[in-house]
């Protein structure tokens, strides 16, 4: 759970930020999704080097990517979906 509310998070914060600097959603969907991710490859990659295949580290780091990656295309769905909205300016 604290790896998919750090994601959402980071997600929506990011994608937010984004739209109030006056970003295009071409560059501000995959902005907000890269600054969400955790780089779980780099973590499995370090985990097996320094421990092995069989240690507890490469198994939770392995589970870390098998929770963030559903997270991840939900998110990629919602910024798809959000373009309206994103594109949208409000008059002030």
């Amino acid at each position: 759970m604290p790896i998919t509310l750090q994601v959402l998070f980071n997600a929506t914060l990011a994608y937010g930020l984004n739209r109030w600097l006056g970003e295009a959603h071409c560059v501000a969907g995959p902005s907000a999704l890269i600054g969400a991710s955790n780089f779980f490859e780099l973590a499995v990659a370090t985990a097996i080097s320094l421990f092995g295949f069989t240690s507890g580290a490469a198994l939770a780091t392995v589970v870390g990517v098998l929770i963030e990656v559903p997270v991840m295309l939900v998110l990629v769905a919602v910024v798809n979906r959000s373009r309206g909205w994103y594109e949208r300016r409000v008059v002030a």
